[in-house]
């Protein structure tokens, strides 16, 4: 069973803004909540530190913790993971354009 289909050329809307995963962390569910890192760590399990460093944009949302977050927001991990590589395919992208494809 497919749960969704992938294509080599699967995409992301380009006309949404780019947002770090912590600040949709923030700004969509901990402010609307009345959460804090401390509250959503000890609902969660996921250590306050590194909530506070997701919101700070120094660690990156992980498949355990995408999991943990899925859970606590009634997401799926999928979201979580899916914002955090759109996050890290977009800051990639000027780094890599001098390359070119190997097919034609």
């Amino acid at each position: 069973m497919e749960l969704i289909q992938l294509t080599p050329h699967s995409d992301v809307d380009p006309s949404q803004p780019l947002q770090a995963p912590g600040d949709i962390l923030l700004h969509a569910y901990l402010i609307p909540n009345a959460l804090n890192p401390a509250r959503l760590a000890r609902r969660t399990g996921i250590p306050a530190t590194h909530i506070k460093a997701f919101i700070a944009d120094t660690h990156p949302i992980t498949p355990k913790i995408a999991l943990r977050l899925s859970l606590a927001f009634d997401t799926t991990a999928f979201y979580w993971l899916a914002l955090q590589a759109r996050y890290d395919l977009e800051r990639a992208k000027p780094v890599v354009r001098a390359y070119r494809p190997l097919v034609d």
